[in-house]
């Protein structure tokens, strides 16, 4: 199935749209589409562009990509702090992963604008009377009540002012010397003197030390050195709510082609990858890399059909497959997977959101992930690939900054009946500090080990 030529900006109408909001009035909802239309992008096709050729490095394994960051953001927990604290978890990680793969890491946030979910239902009971779901900030409000949860386009334009905000301060970091390597590597130091598993990681740790000391021995100058003291940081989110993205797209002046300008990259999720949807029409036309969530219910030929609808040229750094089985799924789904698409000769780049696939409630009704669980299909993810001689390019992590405890396990060792200590997510559980870094070394372990058999 080849990309058709009669797409535009508003064609996703014509398809079947699962999953958005019932817009009380839809007038209102044009006057705000018409607004956003009019603002600045927030991204630029020259950056998107610059990320596409790094996803291409990734596609042939030169390079590994991380893309990590919250569930869903929130109107309310949005402060320098709290941005500056996930972009350092994320630093941390990049420099861990870059030694384990021995190639450069691909730095994409789910943030500056991840601010809608799907849902499994549209309604909840709530003292047996049924209300809209909680569909993220750019919807609707969390509190249970049927007037909170009324959706309201004017969050459309709270969530663009709350993005530009965050992205403003994203470049501000990562070009004016906080993502410095040296100063990452001291807080990685700090987490290895202070974690339980230290002495094995400590080897890592040592490694990262002496290849600076050498850098430093031969003249570079880590202080002020660009490649060292500055990072190329980009956005993502779940290109969801169709308005929005719609009102966001233009038209590069040099290439004349549409770019999605809400993020550098977007996804369609696994609830709205439907071949004749508006979501998959819509992502078909705009030229940024686009990811699309692979879970258990896609089969072979249908994941084909995705991959050509969306990338007829067969593009390296176009398209990639984010897989989300769960730990006893993977060995099943995922074979199959890669045998087809390595047999049609597609590049595409695997990576693996292991969040997804391993959530599960408590005895006390609290939904969280079990961090064994969760390495458990990465450790699966990378032994497939090995087996197919495949690279396993990336991974996909809902992380913050924060020292919450919503996962279980891990560094912080958090069990279920501490959950709700620190338990402040808008959605689903996701990684605290601690055990985003535990991961990367864990995960660094893997690629060190994929590296050396190769």
């Amino acid at each position: 199935m080849k990309n058709s030529s009669s797409w535009t900006i508003d064609s996703w109408k014509n398809f079947p749209a699962l999953q958005q909001p019932e817009w009380p009035d839809l007038s209102d909802l044009e006057k705000v589409v018409k607004e956003l239309s009019s603002c600045p992008p927030m991204v630029f096709a020259g950056e998107i562009r610059l990320l596409e050729n790094q996803l291409e490095k990734a596609c042939n394994r030169q390079a590994f990509l991380l893309q990590a960051g919250d569930c869903a953001e929130s109107f309310l927990d949005f402060s320098a702090d709290s941005i500056r604290d996930k972009l350092k978890v994320i630093l941390q990680m990049a420099v861990i992963l870059t030694y384990g793969s021995g190639v450069p890491v691909v730095k994409v946030g789910r943030i500056a604008g991840q601010f809608a979910k799907p849902r499994s239902s549209d309604t909840e009971i709530v003292d047996g009377v049924p209300i809209p779901s909680f569909r993220g900030h750019m919807v609707n409000d969390e509190t249970p009540t049927a007037e909170a949860r009324r959706p309201n386009p004017q969050r459309l334009i709270t969530a663009y002012n709350q993005s530009t905000s965050t992205l403003n301060l994203l470049r501000a970091f990562t070009k004016g010397g906080f993502a410095d390597l040296s100063r990452v590597h001291s807080w990685n130091r700090e987490f290895v003197s202070s974690s339980s598993a230290g002495q094995h990681y400590e080897k890592i740790a040592m490694d990262i030390e002496r290849a600076l000391s050498f850098m430093k021995a031969c003249g570079i100058d880590l202080y002020n050195e660009p490649t060292i003291k500055e990072v190329d940081f980009f956005t993502s989110h779940e290109a969801l709510i169709l308005e929005y993205e719609q009102a966001l797209t233009r038209i590069d002046s040099i290439t004349e082609d549409p770019y999605g300008c809400s993020a550098h990259m977007l996804w369609v999720g696994d609830r709205t990858r439907q071949l004749n949807g508006a979501h998959l029409e819509y992502v078909s036309g705009i030229k940024n890399p686009i990811g699309v969530k692979v879970g258990n219910s896609v089969e072979p030929d249908e994941l084909i059909q995705v991959i050509d609808k969306l990338n007829p040229e067969n593009k390296a750094g176009r398209i990639t497959l984010i897989t989300r089985f769960g730990r006893d799924k993977i060995q099943h789904k995922l074979p199959p997977l890669i045998e087809t698409v390595e047999k049609n000769g597609f590049n595409v780049l695997w990576i693996c959101d292991p969040m997804h696939g391993n959530t599960y409630v408590t005895e006390n009704n609290i939904k969280t992930r079990d961090f064994s669980d969760v390495m458990d299909e990465l450790k699966s993810f990378f032994e497939i690939h090995k087996k197919f001689g495949t690279w396993p390019g990336g991974i996909h992590i809902e992380l913050t900054g924060d020292g919450v405890t919503e996962c279980v396990g891990g560094e912080t060792e958090t069990s279920e009946e501490n959950l709700e200590l620190r338990y402040t997510t808008m959605c689903d559980p996701r990684l605290n500090a601690r055990q985003a870094i535990d991961m990367a070394f864990r995960v660094a372990d893997m690629l060190t080990a994929n590296k050396n058999r190769a």
